[in-house]
């Protein structure tokens, strides 16, 4: 399997139905969630199904239309459910590593869908194998798993457990929980990771984004708080705080480019934040020029906002092709060289001799920028001034986002100017690190969010051994220089 690189990746979306009234079928419901949550992982995915006690779950590698069929999911009744797509950060990408786990220890049976990645995993991973733990996976969802079934032993309850386990582990999770009996959602005190929670009647429903409650028919209830545990039984909806939770740090990517552009996350509209990002930099930077672009899809909202700002009418100048999947076949050089036509192309009698502002989210290695400003002038663009709605990418993220180390980050390595003149652009310009907030109208509002990826400041611990590499090695330093 071969994904894009030149941009950064979530590591996964999940979602949860604990249906009460049969307003929802779970199954179902949870399907139709996955495929709203599809632009999160296109790895794995899988769904795992409470019939009174018994779970049954069915997951394998690819995308979601292609793992389920109508006869898969009839097949997977019950009450309550729990769904993942997978991007993988940790782990190999191979079936076994992909999600929801389904663990069965002494108390029953659980089944976990994780986003997010622990900065201790390795650690706890260590010390749970000295104890005799036999690990099915190289992914540190599994780790969440053993702590809380060892938490379970003891606790009066299976929240009890994961409330005691919470504070062993470390970095960013958003996770669902499923018990026999019960559904638990858990963000980490940081919040690294959005989850909401939503309802169809009596039924209700956790998921990454809002777009996927939209997507089962479910209305918007509220965010999960982050350092907060929301349990769904029989008795309805609960919840339990952890004490002297830390401050919020949502993911500030999660509005410039990971989450799908119709949902709102932690009360902020995805579309109207990149927007905001468009105007901001068309104050920031101006340019003389005849026509606004977005590099599909991610580019077009701050082209909207860049355009509404400057004046500069804004039109269609990239057309994506909708229909290429996930995948396709690169055999040489020249081919990849080529391959960014095959997802996208110039829209000639739009560009041929006009000055273009085209808008692009973010510039992780580069190579693709510079192959769509070449792609632009080969269809006759007589200026390109390219325009990217977040800061330079100069550290990498461990809380849960394939950033790369910073041997792979171009900014790391070369100036605005150069990076610039290597894209083939005639100005290049990136957001100002003092305008996130800005954007997402939270301004003085400084630790309400994550930047670490621009600014290097790490809300909290980072780790000192990645888990399982691409290659499926048990672990491997981490480089921070």
């Amino acid at each position: 399997m071969e994904f894009d690189f030149a941009k950064p990746h979530e590591e996964c979306g999940v979602f949860g139905v604990y249906a009460m009234d049969g307003t929802l079928n779970p199954a179902y419901a949870t399907y139709n969630g996955l495929l709203a949550l599809q632009h999160r992982g296109q790895e794995s995915c899988g769904i795992a199904v409470n019939d009174q006690g018994v779970i049954s779950c069915y997951k394998d590698m690819g995308l979601v239309t292609e793992t389920f069929n109508d006869k898969i999911l009839r097949e997977l009744k019950g009450q309550i459910a729990v769904g993942h797509v997978r991007y993988s950060t940790a782990g190999a990408s191979v079936r076994e590593n992909s999600q929801p786990l389904v663990m069965r220890y002494i108390k029953g049976t659980l089944a976990i869908a994780h986003n997010g990645n622990l900065s201790n995993a390795y650690e706890l991973r260590h010390e749970l194998e000295h104890r005799g733990c036999i690990f099915q996976t190289t992914i540190d969802s599994e780790v969440i798993a053993y702590i809380i079934a060892r938490e379970r032993v003891d606790a009066a309850s299976i929240e009890e457990a994961v409330y005691r386990a919470m504070p062993k582990v470390q970095g960013s999770y958003s996770m669902i929980v499923m018990s026999p009996q019960k559904l638990i959602a858990v963000r980490d005190p940081n919040g690294f990771r959005p989850l909401c929670i939503g309802r169809a009647g009596d039924s209700y429903v956790f998921a990454s984004e809002t777009c996927a409650l939209d997507a089962c028919g479910a209305d918007y209830v509220r965010d999960v708080e982050p350092g907060e545990i929301v349990v769904a039984d029989e008795n309805g909806l609960r919840s339990m705080m952890l004490p002297n939770a830390a401050k919020k740090s949502l993911c500030v990517f999660e509005y410039i480019y990971f989450a799908r552009t119709d949902s709102v996350i932690d009360g902020i509209s995805v579309y109207e934040a990149r927007k905001e990002a468009g105007r901001l930099l068309a104050r920031q930077h101006p340019v003389d020029a005849d026509m606004v672009i977005g590099v599909p899809e991610s580019g077009i909202d701050a082209a909207i906002g860049y355009s509404e700002e400057s004046g500069i009418p804004y039109q269609k100048g990239i057309v994506k092709n909708s229909y290429i999947g996930r995948t396709f076949i690169k055999p040489d050089q020249a081919s990849r060289e080529r391959s960014v036509r095959i997802k996208l192309n110039a829209l000639g009698t739009a560009v041929k001799g006009k000055r273009v502002v085209m808008l692009d989210d973010s510039i992780v290695r580069g190579t693709t920028c510079a192959r769509i400003v070449s792609m632009l002038k080969d269809a006759g663009a007589k200026e390109v001034h390219l325009r990217i709605s977040s800061p330079p990418f100069l550290w990498p993220c461990y809380y849960g986002t394939d950033i790369p180390s910073k041997d792979e980050l171009i900014a790391c390595k070369h100036t605005v100017e150069e990076i610039g003149k290597m894209s083939f652009a005639d100005s290049i310009e990136f957001l100002a690190l003092e305008n996130l907030p800005k954007m997402l109208g939270v301004e003085g509002a400084c630790g309400h969010y994550c930047d670490a990826c621009f600014s290097g400041n790490y809300p909290a611990s980072v780790p000192s051994h990645s888990m399982a590499s691409k290659e499926n090695k048990y672990c491997v330093p981490i480089r921070r220089d």
